[in-house]
């Protein structure tokens, strides 16, 4: 049976475009379009649709405050599909704290459909594969870690004197729910660490705004990595949108690289690019982390990662959104150790501090 979708935007241009370009595919059915959230809350009601797409900027209610009712009232996956200029730089951050399943960009400009939509058929057959267990998952997430402190959890601890920088790095991999997560990890960081190198799943141009919120929430420097940067402690380097964020050596010194080259289990950035690169050149001083995300990005890279001696972390099931990635890498046997999110800051600045 086709999967059911409702396109909710208030171009008709982009209505037509793609509900046109989708229905061509045999396993979505676009079962309907709105031009803003009234008329979709109707559709909704009447044609059940099994994932829908949501514009940001509607006319008579913007697409965060329906969001956020509609996770109330009748939660579904929800697909962002928003320009990178919209008026508040913010929202496409607020929507997937607030339950969106992913982003895309919206067509138009240099982004042609013709660009985006083989991403969101897959991220429409992603949030139908995981639909029943989804919204659930990210209330869960949201009422065990809605708490968090804004300060450092080892402000004062004295494991903070004996960290050690030198030649360790931290990679992390994320997905589904892995902008959640990592701002929950990042405010639980201190300023002191090694450098981390950062793959979330996430569009050109919105890892931008993703790397300033998550400066403005943690005690480390959050950036988004550059070509040919020399990794420096004490602060994150997030992967751009469409560009595989890669770690190289030259002499002593470790530095960052961006390649564009094929997309690798459909993601690029991807976490198996990063974690490959990280065991070529860093080996056993590497610590990993892979964390809440749809398919199996990742996991083979860990695995790399483990058989040359790093230590590497997998996020439990029970605070993983979705646990596809994590999953499948212990299901490898890729992991050192499977752990909750709620203790990953903690064993970070225990290993470092070893």
């Amino acid at each position: 049976m086709p999967i059911k979708l409702l396109i909710v935007d208030d171009s008709a241009i982009v209505r037509d475009v793609l509900s046109e370009a989708l229905n061509r595919l045999p396993d979505i059915d676009v079962v309907g379009v709105a031009p803003d959230p009234f008329i979709a809350r109707d559709k909704i009601v009447q044609l059940k649709p099994d994932v829908i797409t949501l514009d940001i900027e509607m006319p008579r209610m913007d697409g965060l405050t329906f969001l956020e009712r509609l996770m109330v009232f009748y939660p579904i996956p929800a697909i962002i599909v928003s320009s990178v200029t919209t008026s508040d730089r913010h929202a496409v951050m607020r929507a997937l704290e607030l339950g969106a399943f992913d982003v895309v960009n919206k067509p138009g400009g240099a982004i042609s459909v013709g660009d985006i939509l083989e991403e969101i058929a897959f991220k429409v057959r992603q949030a139908y594969e995981v639909r029943a267990t989804y919204v659930q998952k990210r209330l869960d997430f949201q009422t065990k870690f809605a708490s968090v402190r804004k300060t450092p959890t080892f402000q004062s601890s004295s494991h903070l004197r004996s960290i050690k920088t030198t030649d360790k790095v931290i990679c992390i991999g994320a997905s589904t729910g892995g902008t959640v997560a990592l701002e929950y990890l990042l405010q639980q960081l201190p300023a002191h660490l090694p450098p981390i190198l950062l793959v979330q799943h996430m569009p050109a141009n919105f890892t931008k705004q993703f790397a300033q919120r998550l400066n403005g929430l943690s005690a480390l420097e959050v950036k988004e990595a550059e070509d040919g940067e020399i990794i420096a402690e004490g602060t994150v380097y997030v992967a751009p949108g469409g560009l595989h964020l890669v770690m190289v050596r030259r002499g002593a010194a470790l530095y960052t690289k961006l390649v564009i080259s094929e997309r690798v289990q459909f993601q690029r950035p991807s976490a198996d690019v990063l974690f490959q690169s990280a065991a070529e050149v860093a080996g056993r001083n590497v610590i990993a982390v892979l964390l809440t995300g749809m398919g199996r990005d990742g996991a083979k890279g860990l695995k790399t990662l483990f058989d040359s001696g790093a230590h590497t972390m997998a996020q439990d099931e029970a605070s993983s959104v979705v646990w596809g990635m994590p999953g499948a890498a212990v299901q490898l046997g890729a992991a050192t150790e499977v752990l909750s999110l709620d203790r990953v800051a903690a064993r970070l600045v225990e290993l470092v501090s070893e």
